[in-house]
């Protein structure tokens, strides 16, 4: 069984909820505590044993290979004043040489399309897809990593999934499941954001993927789905009873990074957990 190397990041979205900070920002460049939000997701990545990293970028996301690039000026002028500790804290925004690709969506026609437009980096291998808006948050047994042991364990397909509110499932992939082991859960169908009372159950797919090649040739297809655009909620459906297909139930915290009230929340909790800050925030909380 091959293991997962190369991470694909659909980072194209235009950001629009949190306008006007994205007219110059890119979305996934918006900082939690101190480091952005693309960074977590690296970083989760890292911890899985992602060797290659892939963003698919669109106009006005320069800033974002620019971060993990080598800051020659400001790194320069570190080491000159013995900044030694501050120098520190920009290890994980290198890359290696080789190991970071940017390709260009052209067009927003939909993450399955973003996702198709990294076929050529995947070289007939399973790769990850991951969302950086959702940031899963579990330092010591990150999400990915958890989907990789199970995708070493089962084969084929592996997505992450919560138990979402009955009235939310109309704003995520929902699973219907077959048989329950621990936290993975067979996948028997997926529907895209169905109403509430069509729902087959609450487990909502939530921005971390681990996917066969094969789904690159249906998402070339280049079929229309849900908003007119090329679902990846509808290519995986039809790898479902052709290769294994499981849900792991991810044990963490999720923030939903995409949304303003739990963008501001991730902010709390995360600061809330650092040791240089936690306190501070923590007496301002009870003075609110």
């Amino acid at each position: 069984m091959t293991q997962v190397r190369t991470a694909v990041f659909p980072v194209a979205g235009l950001g629009t909820r949190f306008l006007p900070a994205t007219k110059a920002v890119p979305k996934e460049m918006l900082p939690v505590v101190d480091k952005p939000l693309i960074q977590y997701a690296v970083d989760e990545a890292l911890a899985a044993g992602i060797e290659t990293m892939v963003f698919v970028t669109g106009r006005g996301k320069n800033a974002i290979e620019d971060y993990f690039d080598i800051a020659f000026e400001l790194e320069t002028t570190l080491h000159a004043r013995a900044k030694h500790a501050i120098l520190e804290t920009l290890e994980g925004t290198r890359l290696a040489p080789g190991n970071v690709a940017f390709v260009r969506q052209q067009e927003p026609l939909g993450l399955g399309h973003a996702v198709w437009c990294a076929r050529h980096f995947i070289e007939n291998q399973p790769f990850a897809v991951l969302l950086a808006d959702e940031l899963l948050w579990n330092p010591g047994n990150p999400c990915l990593k958890q989907m990789a042991e199970t995708q070493d364990a089962r084969g084929g397909n592996v997505i992450a999934v919560l138990e979402v509110p009955q009235a939310h499932t109309s704003r995520y992939g929902i699973v219907s499941p077959g048989t329950v082991e621990g936290d993975v859960t067979q996948v028997l169908g997926l529907v895209e954001k169905p109403k509430p009372e069509d729902a087959p159950s609450r487990l909502a797919a939530i921005g971390r993927y681990i996917l066969q090649p094969e789904i690159m040739d249906l998402l070339g297809a280049q079929e229309a789905g849900a908003g007119g655009e090329i679902q990846l909620t509808d290519a995986m459906a039809k790898l479902i009873g052709v290769q294994p297909f499981h849900a792991q139930t991810f044990v963490g915290q999720r923030h939903d990074c995409g949304d303003k009230a739990g963008f501001i929340q991730a902010n709390i909790a995360l600061a809330l957990e650092n040791a240089e800050i936690g306190d501070a925030v923590r007496e301002y909380l009870r003075g609110v």
